[in-house]
């Protein structure tokens, strides 16, 4: 094998074996910025001797004894092992026992190692921003500068949130385990916030010249998967994953030849990925099978289950959507929520009774900049045939919005409506 594609392999198995091996040392060392750099000496260490030796026969098992007996270094050349902390020497010493040579295979802990760095990584003393990118770091394996560009920001500002973000972990001594009975249910809420904020962010990015980061989409919902087989019995893990599934099969049907948005209504629904959606309505049913109401992302992922179902927008059964919105409008009251069942109830009954909701939502000041509450009220008023109004509206939407991609479609239906005045 050439260099090159060696260098390739070590990248491929690292963007697989990292986080399971940073969660491994973040357990020994209780600092999860020491155990990245060890877990990166590892990687170095790869990209030199791999070249001459060539690939071992199980590279993720190579590189996780490498990054350990880095760590134990570690621990020995701060004296670790006989001073304040018995309980890391005793792990420590341990693994000394353990099988070298690069032909052990993964600890029976990693899955529990793997959920308690998905923890840390979206700990309430973070912000979002800083939870976001210091997931994206450690869990998926990406880059600083591969996420400053999926976020279209500085790459030091990303590499100042992920040191600032380590440095908070450690300076407020969190511990590396479970939060415990009541604090887990807060703290898995956060996670899930994370994990889908990065998804939606692939999904329709917020700013740029793409319509879409697919790269983000597929490190949310390779996160979401890993969480719904460390927490199986968490029914909104499930949820969210299956609404993730069932978003991102149609990511090929919405974009066109030029890399134009093409919206749900519009799309080529043959070129929806069947293996997702049945993924999708896997993950939901095992969600529906924990018992009990579901959750937000339950409901969302209900909704999008409907899309998937329906052969055609017109086989869409809206008047469920409806109903789905309702109670996730009960769960989970907020504004968008609001505007998503105005949507739906224009399908299912018309465009006027969803124009009285949206003008309500008009006077909501946290919606002042929403570029999508404009765009719905120009696709309602164009309905009605009041073609005036939906360019105003439509123009004002595009003025709002900040992906190049979006707001050229926004400007096309402006100046469709435009053809209709006289």
């Amino acid at each position: 094998m050439t260099d090159s594609g060696i260098r390739r392999s070590v990248e491929a198995v690292w963007r697989i074996e990292s986080a399971k091996i940073i969660a491994k040392l973040a357990r020994m060392l209780r600092d999860v910025g020491l155990a990245e750099e060890l877990a990166q000496d590892a990687l170095v260490a790869a990209l030199e001797q791999w070249p001459r030796s060539g690939v071992p026969n199980n590279p993720g098992a190579w590189l996780m004894t490498t990054a350990k007996n880095r760590a134990l270094d570690q621990l020995r050349r701060f004296k670790l092992l006989q001073r304040k902390h018995p309980i890391i020497a005793q792990e420590a010493e341990l693994l000394v026992s353990e099988s070298a040579a690069g032909d052990e295979s993964p600890d029976d802990d990693v899955g529990d190692d793997l959920l308690r760095l998905i923890f840390i990584s979206c700990h309430p003393v973070l912000s979002t921003e800083a939870r976001v990118a210091l997931t994206l770091r450690l869990l998926g394996g990406l880059t600083t500068a591969e996420i400053a560009r999926a976020f279209l920001l500085p790459e030091p500002t990303i590499g100042q949130r992920i040191v600032r973000a380590k440095r908070a972990l450690t300076e407020a001594h969190v511990p590396f385990e479970l939060p415990r009975n009541e604090q887990l249910a807060i703290r898995l809420v956060s996670v899930l916030e994370v994990i889908y904020l990065i998804f939606n962010e692939g999904y329709a990015a917020t700013a740029g010249a793409e319509w879409m980061r697919p790269s983000l989409c597929e490190e949310a919902l390779r996160l979401g998967r890993i969480l719904a087989e460390l927490a199986p019995k968490e029914p909104e893990v499930h949820g969210l994953t299956a609404l993730m599934e069932i978003q991102a099969s149609r990511a090929s049907a919405r974009i066109g030849p030029s890399g134009e948005p093409v919206l749900l209504m519009d799309q080529d629904r043959a070129r929806w990925d069947q293996l997702l959606i049945r993924r999708g309505l896997a993950a939901l049913e095992r969600a529906e099978g924990l018992g009990g109401a579901l959750g937000p992302y339950a409901l969302q992922a209900a909704v999008a289950a409907c899309h998937a179902r329906a052969r055609t927008p017109q086989q869409t059964d809206w008047v469920r959507i409806v109903a789905l919105y309702d109670a996730l409008a009960q769960l989970a009251p907020s504004p968008i929520v609001d505007l998503n069942r105005a949507v739906a109830i224009s399908m299912a009954f018309g465009p006027v009774a969803a124009l009285e909701i949206v003008d309500a939502l008009g006077r909501d000041s946290r919606l002042g900049n929403y570029h999508l509450l404009p765009s719905v009220r120009g696709d309602l008023l164009e309905k009605l045939g009041r073609f005036e109004e939906a360019r105003t509206e439509f123009a004002r939407a595009a003025a709002l919005a900040q992906n190049d991609r979006e707001r050229a479609l926004l400007l096309g239906r402006a100046a469709a409506c435009g053809t209709h005045i006289s």
